[in-house]
């Protein structure tokens, strides 16, 4: 069978849609990058805001109007809070919940009444991520969360947390590494609450990859502020961690922090910041930002926005806050006008682009190491460019590089959207 995988939302999705393409393969089926030609469609859906509840139905629809006569498995988030709407949208065959999807190859092949085809099954192949024009690959280490913010539907759908044993993880690493992957990306709906329930922590295991792995570069998804230790940037030192964490803010205004039932005020944001760029040279720090959240005040949200420009990030991740049933915050008064959310994100938007340019500038005329990916024609030139990206996430386009490769290059000056090397 030829088995055709996309995901919506988080880098977590990412990295369970390469753990299934990993098992179809043994299971002696191979990975299409094309969608016409697939026999199986699945679909790793996402319901973090209405707004991605809404793009999980479309590519639905989409995928099955494209190829008609696949089977089409759904799972991810919306399909565990929508269960029995998801079932019932047109060309769905399957629809395999969070709590199940451990078993989605099984529950696949056995409900869906294809068979395995051993024969092929010891063929390693080329790796799926290659063949899905990827070259990093994200890596599951926990699932879950305990902490309950006001906005998050994600943890009802996710439930409870759960690690993996760190011997899988490096594990799953070296064999990575061993098909020519070169970065891994480490990712869990509470990344920094790792191990927890076994007795472990996060940096017990980053310690363990560095020593037990030689994958040239390991990056970290997106991590609470309040779960990084005191001797966390001390990690850093070793090269093959990059230096850039998402840490997310979601507002720049305590009051709005509490109402959230986030666990780290601003003040403590801000010291968290200055050590990492203190002991970490050209340390890149981005976040995640909603806006016109419930009960939000203009002079909450000027607070907001004058606190996110003091820290000065290197990037953005901007959502207008979104109803969702079945939270704490869609019970919370004064819901703020659609034209309000609006202005507000056209006005940090702004100030987010403003912000990654001038981290940008400060970086041009260095040497950087950066890993390219597949190349492509640019909009903006026309020509066929590598892409890739720097030790601390910026994107950078030149000509002449190998896929998959490591090189080190001048960045030499800014367009639009990326920075581009001496020689392009």
């Amino acid at each position: 069978m030829l088995i055709y995988l996309k995901a919506l939302g988080c880098r977590l999705n990412e990295a369970e849609l390469e753990t299934w393409a990993q098992s179809f393969q043994k299971q002696g089926h191979q990975i299409s990058p094309q969608l016409n030609q697939a026999n199986i469609i699945i679909i790793n859906s996402c319901a973090v805001t209405q707004e991605a509840a809404r793009k999980s139905r479309q590519l639905i629809r989409r995928l099955h109007h494209q190829n008609p006569t696949a089977k089409l498995v759904v799972s991810g988030c919306y399909a565990t809070l929508n269960e029995s709407e998801v079932a019932q949208l047109i060309g769905v065959d399957l629809v395999v919940s969070n709590q199940d999807k451990s078993q989605l190859v099984e529950k696949t092949l056995s409900e869906l009444d294809f068979q395995t085809m051993p024969v092929m099954s010891t063929e390693a192949g080329e790796h799926s991520l290659f063949t899905r024009g990827r070259q990093r690959a994200f890596i599951k280490v926990q699932d879950g969360c305990r902490y309950r913010c006001t906005f998050c539907i994600v943890t009802v759908a996710r439930g409870e947390e759960i690690s993996r044993p760190i011997t899988a993880i490096i594990d799953e690493i070296n064999h990575l590494h061993q098909q020519g992957i070169n970065e891994v990306i480490l990712t869990g709906v509470h990344l920094g609450g790792y191990g927890t329930e076994i007795n472990l922590d996060l940096s017990t295991l980053i310690r363990h990859i560095l020593q037990q792995t030689t994958i040239p570069r390991i990056r970290l998804g997106s991590l609470e502020p309040w779960d990084l230790p005191t001797d966390f940037f001390s990690l850093f030192e070793n090269p093959r961690l990059m230096p850039h964490l998402h840490l997310p803010l979601q507002s720049g205004c305590d009051s709005v922090l509490k109402r959230m039932a986030r666990r780290c005020k601003t003040q403590e944001f801000a010291a968290i910041v200055e050590k990492a760029r203190q002991q970490i040279a050209d340390f890149n720090i981005t976040t995640d930002i909603i806006v016109g959240f419930p009960g939000e005040t203009e002079d909450e949200w000027q607070q907001s926005f004058d606190f996110i420009k003091k820290i000065g990030f290197g990037d953005l991740h901007i959502f207008s806050y979104s109803h969702r049933a079945g939270t704490k915050a869609a019970t919370l008064s004064d819901p703020i006008r659609k034209q309000v959310k609006k202005q507000r994100s056209k006005q940090l938007h702004e100030l987010a682009l403003s912000m990654k340019q001038k981290f940008i500038e400060t970086q041009l005329n260095k040497e950087s190491l950066v890993l390219w990916e597949t190349p492509q024609e640019d909009l903006e030139t026309g020509k066929r460019l590598s892409f890739g990206y720097t030790p601390n996430y910026l994107r950078v386009a030149g000509e002449s590089h190998l896929e998959n490769s490591l090189s080190l290059v001048t960045l030499a000056t800014r367009t639009k959207n990326y920075i581009l090397t001496g020689e392009a």
